[in-house]
């Protein structure tokens, strides 16, 4: 699991969030229980025993960071969040330069607003908080089986296309700090 997301992490930033929030999600289903994440998660992983040990022991790192920023019953880690404020960062710097960046964002700002107005005044974060948020749902539903509006497609369809563009320059950034 820990390469799986180092892998996410390096490839696609925006996978690599959506990635730990599964992982944050599955912990909860468990209520952080490790024994049962043990035998019902890792027990089925097709891997040698070694390897499950390293997965059991970053289930529990996470569960453990979890815990301790106290988001066992909803949320997201703090280092998740942060990568959030640095795309979002990039987001608002890659608007006012960037024409094809621009015209992406315009096919997904009306799934943004209609995704505020059905908030109802809850606060859904910023513009990327807010297309993660969409393809995780896209997700959710396709994991539970649910049926998926066209409505919802096209929202996860332009948030996608609007992460992976932002997903292309973070990756230059990051290449470039090394």
């Amino acid at each position: 699991m820990k390469t799986i997301a180092e892998k996410k992490r390096l490839e696609n930033i925006a996978e690599y969030i959506l990635y730990l929030y599964q992982m944050e999600d599955l912990i909860r289903s468990y209520q952080g229980n490790m024994e049962e994440i043990k035998q019902y998660v890792v027990s089925h992983y097709p891997v040698e025993s070694q390897e499950k040990e390293d997965i059991s022991l970053w289930f529990e790192e996470l569960r453990n960071k979890m815990k301790e920023e106290g988001i066992m019953e909803k949320g997201h880690l703090e280092e998740t969040k942060k990568i959030v404020e640095e795309l979002s960062t990039i987001h608002w710097q890659l608007l006012k330069t960037d024409k094809t960046y621009f015209e992406t964002y315009q096919q997904a700002k009306p799934h943004i607003i209609q995704a505020v107005v059905d908030a109802e005044g809850k606060d859904l974060g910023n513009e990327v908080q807010i297309c993660l948020n969409g393809v995780y749902g896209l997700l959710l539903c396709r994991l539970l089986g649910k049926k998926v509006s066209d409505t919802q497609m096209a929202a996860a369809t332009a948030f996608g296309q609007l992460l992976s563009l932002l997903n292309l320059v973070y990756q230059q950034e990051i290449i470039s700090r090394n």
